[in-house]
């Protein structure tokens, strides 16, 4: 098997692990909990201040990672959770309230939490923010006026209609648009999830799983509260693993970060080599072009890097320098160094024309002026582990200075 199937199915068992993990594995504990009634047996002690752990642990971390996002959804959760339960007992509110409440959480919360996903990190006390919270009251405060003001109106029946008639959804307690409204959030998520690896799309999706375990079969019901704690309990998680995932993988190139590359250092062997890489002229390239396209050359270079072979290990060093790990002497990776210089000099990097249209027209013309060839090389210092240079921190700053050699030498080269 090649280095590059290699990695490929690397990168796919490494999605499919951020999708399940830990969001999959909460879900079946909390439903085998519930349905074997062991939460309210073995965790009576934990369970009545279980969501409100969560909740305040959840919101700490919110305002601690600055996590719009968790902050929002997290209300909505617990909104929808002590709407419920308020509501639950008829005999102290309005009959036809409590119908109104029972059925419009179940159809507002996945459309809330789906549109949370796709909402990206504005703060939390800014005016984005104050906006989002205004969004958030609007809902019970527009179905409570919608109920005053008109009391004749059938609201609670509009909100559970049932469209069709199909058997198999008797075992199921939702309303048929709540179910349609769950149907397209989770179908909106996995697609995203798919589409961009979006490791936010997989912790709601997880989210919304729970949701709806508490909300659509009667037998998990009396368990709801711990239900949405539970989901309150992985969007809390996912900050900390993002959190994590940001330290030690770039999020430009996706390649391991420099915490990552200390933590490799410490596990290598008596035989490696280091080669330490500098795109030439970065700066300038990125003054003359903008960020947006320097950040398109380095994820080039670093695609490049990956596919070093010999059972190299990429890793962003930071700013425009990269580093690879070799297993082996310095002779026996000299070659792939060189065919890595090779490949990122003749590859064509185009720029997008000033004059170039942004979307396609349906017959784009095939002319040189919306296009701008622009040559990326690099300048690589390498260095091995011997009896002069022991410690992998040594190795490292042996290439780091072979590399200001190729540089001054006149860049686009290899020095050792």
């Amino acid at each position: 098997m090649n280095n590059e199937k290699r990695d490929s199915i690397i990168s796919v068992l490494r999605t499919l692990f951020s999708f399940f993990v830990p969001g999959s594995l909460l879900l079946l504990a909390a439903a085998i909990l519930a349905h074997t009634g062991a939460a309210e047996q073995s965790l009576s002690a934990i369970i009545p201040v279980y969501p409100w752990a969560v909740f305040g642990g959840g919101m700490l971390l919110a305002w601690r990672f600055n996590k719009s996002r968790l902050f929002f959804a997290l209300l909505v959760l617990a909104f929808a959770d002590q709407s419920l339960q308020f509501f639950a007992d008829r005999t102290a509110n309005p009959f036809r309230m409590a119908d109104i409440v029972s059925n419009a959480v179940p159809l507002l919360l996945p459309l809330n939490l789906a549109v949370f996903s796709l909402l990206k990190e504005r703060g939390i006390v800014t005016l984005r923010g104050i906006f989002r919270l205004g969004l958030i009251l609007l809902q019970p405060l527009g179905i409570a006026l919608a109920h005053r003001c008109y009391p004749d109106l059938d609201l609670a029946g509009y909100l559970g209609h049932s469209f069709v008639d199909i058997p198999a959804l008797a075992n199921i307690s939702l309303t048929q648009p709540a179910l349609l409204a769950f149907f397209a959030a989770f179908l909106f998520l996995i697609v995203r999830f798919i589409l961009y690896r979006d490791v936010v799309a997989g912790t709601f999706f997880w989210t919304l799983a729970l949701v709806f375990l508490a909300l659509g079969f009667a037998k998990f019901e009396p368990a709801s509260p711990f239900f949405f704690a539970t989901a309150g309990l992985v969007l809390g998680l996912s900050v900390i693993e993002t959190s994590h995932s940001m330290a030690y993988r770039d999020e430009l190139t996706q390649l391991p970060a420099r915490r990552a590359l200390k933590e490799a250092l410490l596990k290598l062997g008596n035989r490696y080599a280091v080669a330490m890489i500098d795109i030439d002229y970065f700066k300038k390239f990125n003054d003359r072009y903008g960020h947006d396209v320097g950040d398109q050359v380095l994820q080039m270079v670093a695609s490049k890097l990956v596919k070093a072979g010999r059972g190299a290990k990429a890793f962003r060093y930071g700013g425009e320098e990269f580093v690879l790990i070799f297993p082996g002497s310095l002779m026996d990776v000299i070659p792939y160094v060189k065919r890595v210089r090779k490949t990122i000099e003749s590859s064509e990097f185009i720029l997008r024309g000033p004059k170039r249209p942004r979307k396609k027209p349906e017959q784009p013309e095939t002319t040189e002026e919306f296009l701008e060839k622009v040559s990326v090389t690099v300048s690589i210092g390498v260095a091995e582990r011997d009896d002069y240079y022991r410690t992998p921190r040594e190795v490292v700053k042996a290439a780091d200075e072979a590399m200001y050699r190729a540089k001054r030498s006149g860049r686009n080269r290899i020095s050792a």
